[in-house]
């Protein structure tokens, strides 16, 4: 009996250290039901680290694309690939957060609760798909697009309009 003990300790040891090499680490919320959620730290991360940055990579795929230089190539390679993380990132959250968890079923008997739940469907439907086209493009209409269908998920979401939070 020891002996197990003493195994199952070096196997769970060994789960927790694998777990901690080669995991990319997601701003994503877990599946159990704890309760713990800010929606609104996660629509700021949204607008403040992801669009930003894809719109930011956009600018400099444009500018490198330019040059001939092996270290621009390299730089232009970061930026694709940054730019498509941050393009997945959002698609990630719109799926795993905000429709497998915040985004509740409404009856269709209720039709107050269905038009605003089928509103949400569609707006997170166009964000993914933006979010694709940012992934896909360097065209800055496409970031607007997304921005502007993010604002639109934020109002239906919380009912009212989203403030840019600055730093004065």
């Amino acid at each position: 009996m020891r002996r197990n003990w003493k195994m199952l300790s070096i196997l769970a040891l060994c789960v927790m250290a694998a777990g901690g090499f080669g995991l990319k680490i997601a701003f994503s919320h877990c599946q159990v039901p704890c309760g713990i959620y800010n929606d609104e730290l996660r629509f700021e991360a949204l607008y403040n680290q992801n669009i930003t940055t894809i719109d930011k990579a956009m600018t400099q795929i444009k500018e490198l694309s330019e040059k001939s230089d092996a270290l621009s190539a390299n730089q232009l390679s970061r930026w694709v690939t940054n730019k498509e993380e941050h393009a997945d990132e959002i698609m990630h959250q719109m799926q795993q957060y905000f429709l497998a968890q915040r985004i509740k079923p409404a009856d269709e008997g209720d039709s107050a609760a269905y038009k605003d739940y089928t509103q949400k469907l569609v707006i997170i439907h166009h964000i993914i798909i933006d979010s694709m086209k940012c992934k896909q493009t360097v065209d800055p209409a496409n970031v607007e697009s997304l921005k502007s269908n993010l604002d639109k998920l934020y109002k239906a979401y919380f009912g009212k309009d989203h403030q840019e939070h600055t730093h004065d």
